[in-house]
């Protein structure tokens, strides 16, 4: 088999550029290691930035996103037994929008099957060949037969554990990594939002945020430690964790109920240099991570996807190289900020094992400022709701 662009991952990112591509008539297939029900099983973030959502719509799939998603104008910082809000539409004249990765991908999909574009799932095994040289191939097991597929180019979107940041040699890649001495302890339940916008609160109990998929399904979190288990933490004791972080108006609304969801997930940043090697592109989670605090990690994956599908889009129909050969230093650019950005939000709303009173000083006055200065609110609307590509 052969085609144009060979996209290993079939998550929201190989879909996003799958979509991109077939509407510039660039062939693609996409290789997937797990069922179509499994990739569609995950539960995943749902703060799409302003760009995301234009892509979405550049990529023909934005209807539902626009029909059902939830409009953010804005989002409520709690500290010290108090709340403000900071207002993205007044202080950038953008929003975000709610609306879950697990949609994003379902839309993708149904895109994808509409338009009769390949995308092989159960695909066991890849392996990347001759990356750098002008003829990579793919091999993978299907079926228990192994087959091949011939392209000019690979992206790799699949993810931290993928193959594709593997595959390129230890003397060129470098990686950067910081892992947080906590987790997130996250539960989705079929209960309205306490709030009509999402609430990050600082407490000295320790960090929470209060989220939402839909007007009837809420998304909460509360920081917990790394040797935490999930059976630790019964409902009750969730919910009670809960309301002693966030203002007491919103403890008083918490409208409580039976988890659906229940799971503890480790927060970290990563991220590997070059983006780019030879005919291979890393994107989305294969090349960084970021910690959830400040919504980046699906938003970011979409920027590498509008850097590579510019890129690709060029070679086709321009017979430009350039924005392949510039691809990994433009994603990266924008990569660190967004890196800076989650450290930045995760550093000042949680409290670290080993803080000093020193450290819990700065962290309040660094609240403090952002509740009274316009510059300070402006610096984190303009972040959170997407610097531009």
């Amino acid at each position: 088999m052969r085609t144009q662009v060979a996209i290993i991952g079939g998550g929201p990112s190989g879909l996003l550029l799958g979509q991109l591509l077939h509407n510039e008539g660039i062939d693609t297939v996409i290789l997937e290691a797990k069922t179509r029900d499994y990739v569609l099983g995950r539960i995943r973030a749902g703060v799409l930035e302003a760009g995301m959502v234009e892509m979405l719509n550049r990529a023909g799939v934005g209807a539902r996103c626009a029909k059902e998603g939830l409009v953010h104008d804005g989002t409520y910082i709690a500290a010290a037994g108090r709340s403000f809000r900071i207002d993205f539409k007044e202080l950038t004249g953008k929003v975000v929008t709610v609306y879950g990765q697990t949609e994003v991908t379902r839309d993708l999909y149904d895109a994808r099957e509409a338009c009769g574009a390949a995308t092989i799932h159960e695909a066991e095994g890849v392996q990347i060949h001759g990356a750098d040289t002008d003829a990579p191939y793919i091999t993978y097991v299907k079926d228990g037969a192994e087959q091949r597929l011939d392209c000019d180019f690979i992206a790799g979107c699949d993810g931290f554990h993928g193959v594709s940041r593997k595959t390129i040699p230890a003397s060129i890649l470098r990686e950067y990594e910081k892992v947080y001495p906590f987790g997130w302890l996250g539960i989705l339940s079929e209960t309205a939002p306490v709030s009509d916008e999402l609430i990050y609160a600082n407490n000295e109990r320790g960090f929470a945020l209060c989220s939402m998929r839909n007007p009837q399904l809420s998304r909460h979190y509360v920081q917990c430690p790394l040797t935490d288990k999930v059976a630790d933490w019964s409902d009750e004791r969730f919910w009670a964790e809960l309301k002693a972080r966030i203002p007491a108006d919103a403890a008083a609304r918490l409208e409580t109920g039976p988890s659906i969801e229940k799971s503890i997930a480790p927060l970290r940043s990563f991220v590997a240099e070059p983006m780019r090697w030879g005919r291979l592109f890393l994107a989305g989670d294969a090349a960084h991570i970021v910690p959830p605090t400040g919504a980046k990690g699906l938003n970011l994956a979409a920027s590498d996807i509008h850097y590579l599908h510019d890129a690709l889009s060029r070679h086709y129909k321009d017979k430009d190289g350039q924005g392949i050969e510039e691809y990994s230093a433009r994603a990266l650019a924008r990569v660190w900020k967004a890196e800076r950005f989650s450290w930045w939000m995760t550093t000042t709303l949680h409290r670290f094992p080993d803080q000093s009173e020193f450290d819990q000083r700065m962290q309040e006055a660094e609240l403090d400022y952002l509740e009274s200065s316009r510059a300070a609110q402006t610096a984190l609307a303009e972040n959170y709701v997407g610097l531009p590509f």
